[in-house]
C-alpha cells in the first residue's frame, strides 16, 4: 500500500466570514444552566457479547452508568456515585469498571461492579494513589491490567488485577524513570518510555519474562511514540516526528529501531490518531486535524460503512463510539459546533439505524452560533488559525469580545460544540480562540516557539489576534475581555498585567500566577519530567529573572481591569496559592477582584451545581463590565 500524503487546508480568512449584514433573526436568550447541565444520556458503549447497551445519565446529580438489553427494555441503574461524576468508565465482561478520584484531587481509583450494582470492589485502593487502566484485556473475562503509585508516589508500577476479587500481581516493578507502558494485542507488557527529564527512551522486550532494553532516545523534542503493534505483535505502528517537522505515521522495527514503511503524512499538521480493526487485523484510517477533524482511509470496508452513515446522517460530523467484540454491532454519535449531538445503534450487516438518544435535547441547534475557522499574522510573522463563533443574527461590527486563550498550553482549540463559547455567544458576545504558538498539531517548529516564552511571544500572538479583531471592525476596543482555564487563565492575567489598557475585564479559571511556587508545587508524580518542564517554560535556577518577569502576580500593580478567579481547593496542578497570592496582590491595591474558591473541585469544576454558581457569577460580571 503506497502512503497516503494530503495538502494542509487553505486557510479561511476574515472574508470569508463576515457577511456584510446579519443574516438571521437574533436568538433566543436559553438558560444559562441548560449550557451547563449535564447531558440527559452519554457516553454510550456497547458489551463486548453484543447484549446490552450502557450510558452516562444523571442521578442524584451524577452521572451514573446504566444497563439496558440491547433490543430494549428496562434499564438499571449499575453505579451509585453521589460526590462526583465518575471521570469514565468501560465493560469488563459481565461487569462494568469505573474512574473515580475525591474532590478534584486526580488520584483515580479504578472500582469494578457487578451489573446488578452489588459486589462493589476498589481494585486500587490507598490513600493519594492514582491509577490507570494500561490494557482492558478483552480476551480475558476476569482480569485488566493497571499501573498506579501506591508503591512510590512518584512512579507508577504495573499489575495485573482480579476484576472479581482485586487480588493484584506485579507484572514490572517502575524503576522511577518510566512514565508510559504498553502491552501488546495478546495483553503482554512489552514497551516501555522512560524520561531522564530531558531525554526520552523507548524501552522494548520480546517477552514478558526479558528485561525492558533502550532501543532508541530522543531528545524531548523529537518523538517516536508508540500507537499499537502490528497484527504479528513483532513490530510497532508508530507517530514520529524524528528528523522532520510534523509528526508522521510509520511501521518501525523495535530490533533495527529504524523507522520502515510510511504509513501517512501531511505537509501542514501532525498526523493524528491510527484507528483499526482488532478482529479483521488490519489498519482502517488515520485522522488529521486542520481547522476540524478530517478522516482518511486505508481501508474499503471502513471507508464504505462511514460512507452510509453519512449518507443517513447528512450535515453532522460522525464517530463510531463503541462496538462490540464481534465488530458488527456500533453505537454511532453526530455532533457539530452548534450540537452536542445524537446517538444510534447501528448494524453493519444490515445497514439499520436505530435512534438512542438526544445528548441535550433541550438546546436547540437553530438558536446556538456557528464557530468559523478564521487566521491572522503575528508581529513576527506567524500564521495564527483561530476560530470566531459570532452571536447568531447580529452584525459582526463594533461588538464585545471575550478572548478565550486554551489551557496547556501545549494542546489547541479544536471546531466542534463548546457549550462555554455557545452560551457567550448566546449572551450577545463573539467569542475568539486562537491557537497560539506552542499549540500542538502544528508541526514542531511551531511547538518549540513557545519554550520560555509564556507572557512573551505567546503573549504576543494573543495581544495580535486582539488588534486584527479591532482593525477588521468587529470588537468594540473598549469592550474586550479575557477570560481562560489553567494556561489560560494564566494567559488571561498576562493579559490584564502586560497589556492593560487593551482588555476591560479578565476572568482567570484555575491559572497560573507565579511560575515559581507553581513548579515548586507540581505533583509528584509530575517530578521525572520536572526537567523538561523547566526546558520549555524556564529553570527556577538560573532562569530566576525570566520567570519572575513572566509571572503577573509580580505586576499585579499594573493591572486596571476588574477581576474574577475562581479555584478548586484541592486543584493538584494549579494549587490554590496560585489563585491566593493573585487576590491578596489585587486587594492590597484594592482593585476589584471576585474570588470563588471550591473545596469540593479540582483542577475545573465537575459538579454540576459548582459549574452553575461560576458561570452564574461570569455572567454577572462580564454584563456589568462588557455591556452598554
Amino acid at each position: 500500500m503506497k502512503p497516503q500524503r494530503i495538502l494542509a487546508a487553505a486557510a479561511l480568512g476574515i472574508a470569508a466570514l463576515v457577511p456584510v449584514a446579519a443574516a438571521a433573526a437574533p436568538a433566543k436568550t436559553l438558560p444559562l444552566r441548560d449550557f451547563f447541565r449535564n447531558p440527559e444520556q452519554t457516553g454510550h458503549q456497547i458489551s463486548p457479547d453484543g447484549r446490552y447497551i450502557s450510558w452516562l445519565a444523571p442521578w442524584e446529580k451524577r452521572m451514573n452508568v446504566f444497563v439496558r438489553p440491547y433490543g430494549g427494555g428496562e434499564a438499571k441503574r449499575v453505579t451509585a456515585e453521589t460526590a462526583r461524576d465518575l471521570a469514565g468508565y468501560g465493560w469488563k465482561g459481565d461487569r462494568i469498571v469505573y474512574a473515580k478520584d475525591f474532590g478534584g484531587d486526580e488520584n483515580f481509583h479504578i472500582v469494578s461492579v457487578g451489573l446488578d450494582g452489588g459486589d462493589l470492589k476498589d481494585l486500587t485502593p490507598g490513600e493519594k494513589v492514582k491509577a490507570n487502566v494500561v490494557d482492558i484485556l478483552e480476551d480475558d473475562p476476569d482480569h485488566l491490567i493497571v499501573s498506579h503509585n501506591r508503591r512510590d508516589a512518584r512512579a507508577f508500577d504495573v499489575y495485573r488485577v482480579n476484576v472479581r476479587t482485586g487480588t493484584e500481581t506485579m507484572i514490572a516493578q517502575n524503576p522511577g524513570n518510566i512514565v508510559g507502558w504498553m502491552t501488546d494485542h495478546a495483553g503482554r507488557l512489552r514497551v516501555a518510555t522512560a524520561t531522564d527529564g530531558v531525554n526520552t527512551s523507548l524501552l522494548y522486550r520480546e517477552k514478558e519474562s526479558d528485561p525492558f532494553k533502550p532501543i532508541v532516545t530522543t531528545n524531548f523534542r523529537e518523538s517516536v511514540a508508540p500507537m499499537l503493534f502490528t497484527f504479528d505483535d513483532k513490530r510497532l505502528y508508530v507517530a514520529s516526528n524524528r528528523g522532520r517537522d510534523k509528526a508522521a505515521l510509520f511501521e518501525f522495527d523495535p530490533v533495527t529501531a529504524k523507522e520502515g514503511r510510511l504509513i501517512a503524512e501531511n505537509d501542514g499538521y501532525d498526523v493524528g490518531r491510527l484507528n483499526h480493526s482488532r478482529k479483521r487485523k488490519v489498519l482502517t484510517g488515520y485522522s488529521v486535524t486542520t481547522w476540524k477533524t478530517e478522516r482518511f482511509f486505508l481501508d474499503k470496508e471502513a471507508e464504505a460503512m462511514y460512507r452510509d452513515l453519512e449518507k443517513k446522517l447528512p450535515g453532522y460530523e460522525i464517530a463510531l463510539a463503541s462496538a462490540n467484540k464481534a465488530e458488527d454491532k456500533y453505537v454511532v454519535a453526530t455532533y457539530s459546533d452548534r450540537t452536542r449531538g445524537k446517538r444510534y445503534l447501528y448494524d453493519k450487516a444490515t445497514g439499520k439505524l436505530d435512534f438512542l438518544a438526544d445528548v441535550s435535547p433541550w438546546l436547540p441547534e437553530g438558536e446556538l452560533a456557528e464557530m468559523k475557522p478564521v487566521t491572522y499574522t503575528s508581529r513576527d510573522g506567524l500564521t495564527i488559525h483561530g476560530y470566531l463563533t459570532l452571536p447568531k443574527g447580529v452584525a459582526p461590527k463594533n461588538l464585545p469580545v471575550v478572548v478565550n486563550p486554551h489551557g496547556g498550553p501545549w494542546a489547541r482549540d479544536n471546531w466542534g460544540f463548546n457549550p462555554e463559547v455557545q452560551f457567550l455567544a448566546n449572551r450577545g458576545y463573539a467569542v475568539f480562540q486562537m491557537n497560539f504558538r506552542g499549540s500542538t498539531g502544528y508541526g514542531r517548529k511551531f511547538w518549540e516557539a513557545s519554550f520560555k516564552q509564556w507572557g512573551r511571544t505567546m503573549q504576543d500572538d494573543i495581544t495580535d489576534g486582539v488588534e486584527w479583531l479591532k482593525k477588521e471592525g468587529i470588537a468594540d476596543p473598549k469592550r474586550v475581555a479575557i477570560y481562560g482555564a489553567s494556561y489560560g487563565g494564566y494567559a488571561t492575567l498576562a493579559g490584564l498585567a502586560y497589556t492593560p489598557d487593551l482588555y476591560a475585564a479578565g476572568v482567570d479559571y484555575v491559572g497560573v500566577s507565579n511560575l515559581l511556587t507553581f513548579m515548586k508545587a507540581i505533583p509528584p508524580y509530575w517530578k521525572p519530567m520536572l526537567d523538561m518542564l523547566q526546558e520549555m517554560v524556564g529553570y527556577m535556577d538560573k532562569d530566576e529573572a525570566l520567570l519572575k518577569a513572566a509571572s503577573p502576580v509580580f505586576h499585579a500593580d499594573r493591572i486596571k481591569a476588574p477581576l474574577l478567579i475562581a479555584q478548586g481547593a484541592k486543584d493538584p496542578r494549579v494549587v490554590k496559592s496560585e489563585s491566593d497570592q493573585m487576590v491578596e496582590a489585587m486587594r492590597k491595591r484594592g482593585v476589584e477582584v471576585e474570588y470563588l474558591v471550591k473545596e469540593n473541585e479540582g483542577h475545573g469544576f465537575r459538579n454540576e451545581e459548582n459549574r452553575f454558581e461560576f458561570y452564574e457569577a461570569m455572567e454577572r460580571f462580564l454584563g456589568k463590565h462588557l455591556k452598554r
